[in-house]
């Protein structure tokens, strides 16, 4: 048992690190602007370009760890990751980062998967904690990268942003080394072509279009958008035909964990999107922190979501998970919503403080029981395909409530305190629908292994 916690570490270790940088980028856009320099635009793509590779390839990221042992894909997305992430410290214009950033998702998309992989294989009595810890990493990353984008871009500049990912990449490459066996599920899959380029071209189109759609006429988005519900169409009528071994078991979806706990990770994705893009710009635009300020603003967060996740892991081994999950999801509206309602000009930081350590509250209890949940009663074949359909949810989530985030910026109110608090409201809003979705799962024994 000591030898599957270590080798949870190990995974967890380089999992930390490339969830960080899907937040990391938002405070340094400044400091990215002026130091590439970049337009607007182009900063805009250095973050959706990663959210964009990373979220394309999950479901092919499942079924290749699979076949080939999810130990040696994950370490080589964490090679092509931790080069990517030189690359982007050493780029010296806008097309150049935006490129390595792309390679930086598709060596995160490889790694993603594979560790959720590894825990129903390493904890086959007790997945429930190792889904606390692995919760906890989930939640922490994602609060972290706002505060640790502060401090290194303040302090040093922001291509330390990405220089960090080097030695932490090595690091992480060295434990996986000594500490994870090789496993080999030994499926032999047979490799869906034309549901691999069908599935990755819809949800490009789709994304695509959803993420940079204020970026071209409406007739060009309609038309991106189009092809994209198209070739996802297309996509599941060939799942259901395909005679021998589709890239997407459809018999997945009659697990009802497995179902409404992808589509709450969806929902929950898009929530936290949603929260930091006017949440970090109230701070810096409006009470006029620095990007150090307001990342460490959000730290108590982080902490308190840290603190919670294990437990939260360990109490869903013991009652129904759903009913965690849905406490979280309350928790994490009340405290956004609070935010949201209470910012104003001239308020005192402080005030926002309560709010802010109810969303870690949520933040903390939600992630390691709804892993846990989701994937409990899959066969044991259709761990690395649920888990690769389960992450890429979530990671479409982020992209949609990002754009929507940021459309609704633009369009809810010329003053931009007034834009904040009404764009921060939609995640709180949409909590409360993830907390609906939530509450028709059904808890399903895990399978012995």
């Amino acid at each position: 048992m000591e030898k599957s916690w270590a080798a949870l570490f190990a995974l967890c270790f380089g999992f930390f690190m490339i969830l960080v940088d899907s937040t990391i980028v938002q405070v340094a856009v400044p400091s990215l602007m002026t130091g590439l320099p970049a337009t607007l635009n182009e900063v805009f793509w250095v973050n959706s370009v990663y959210l964009l590779t990373f979220a394309v390839p999950l479901l092919l990221a499942g079924r290749l760890g699979d076949r080939f042992g999810p130990r040696r894909l994950y370490l080589a997305g964490l090679v092509v990751f931790t080069a990517a992430s030189l690359w982007c410290g050493l780029a010296d214009g806008a097309d150049g980062l935006i490129a390595a950033r792309a390679v930086q998702g598709l060596g995160a998309a490889a790694m993603t998967p594979q560790s959720m992989a590894f825990i129903s294989y390493l904890f086959p009595a007790n997945r429930g904690a190792a889904m606390g810890v692995w919760g906890s990493v989930a939640g922490l990353a994602t609060v972290t990268g706002p505060a640790l984008g502060g401090l290194l871009t303040q302090s040093f500049g922001w291509e330390w942003i990405f220089f960090v990912n080097v030695p932490v990449g090595i690091v992480a490459i060295t434990l996986v080394l000594m500490l994870v066996p090789d496993w080999q599920p030994r499926h032999s899959h047979r490799f869906d072509i034309p549901g691999i380029v069908l599935s990755s071209l819809g949800l490009f189109a789709l994304v695509f279009g959803i993420q940079n759609g204020g970026l071209f006429d409406h007739t060009t988005v309609a038309a991106i958008l189009a092809t994209g519900v198209v070739l996802v169409v297309a996509f599941l009528w060939w799942q259901h035909r395909n005679p021998h071994e589709p890239l997407l078991p459809l018999r997945l979806f009659t697990s009802r964990a497995f179902s409404f706990g992808s589509l709450t990770g969806v929902l929950i994705g898009f929530a936290m999107a949603a929260m930091f893009i006017p949440l970090i710009l109230y701070l810096q635009t409006t009470l006029g922190m620095t990007p150090l300020q307001a990342g460490l603003f959000m730290g108590p967060m982080s902490v308190v979501s840290a603190v919670l996740a294990p437990f939260a892991g360990r109490l869903s081994d013991r009652v129904d998970g759903k009913y965690i999950i849905i406490s979280g999801l309350i928790a994490y509206a009340a405290g956004i919503g609070s935010v949201a309602l209470i910012a104003q000009p001239g308020l005192n930081a402080w005030a926002l403080v309560p709010g802010l350590l109810l969303c870690g509250v949520g933040i903390g209890t939600i992630f390691s029981p709804l892993s846990s949940t989701t994937i409990a009663g899959l066969e044991p074949r259709l761990i690395g395909a649920g888990a690769g359909i389960y992450n890429m949810a979530r990671q479409v989530g982020n992209v949609l409530g990002s754009a929507a985030a940021g459309l609704l910026m633009q369009v809810a109110s010329t003053d931009l305190v007034e834009a904040a608090r009404i764009t921060m409201l939609l995640p709180a809003l949409v909590l409360l629908g993830a907390a609906f979705t939530a509450a028709r799962m059904r808890g399903e024994r895990v399978p012995a292994h």
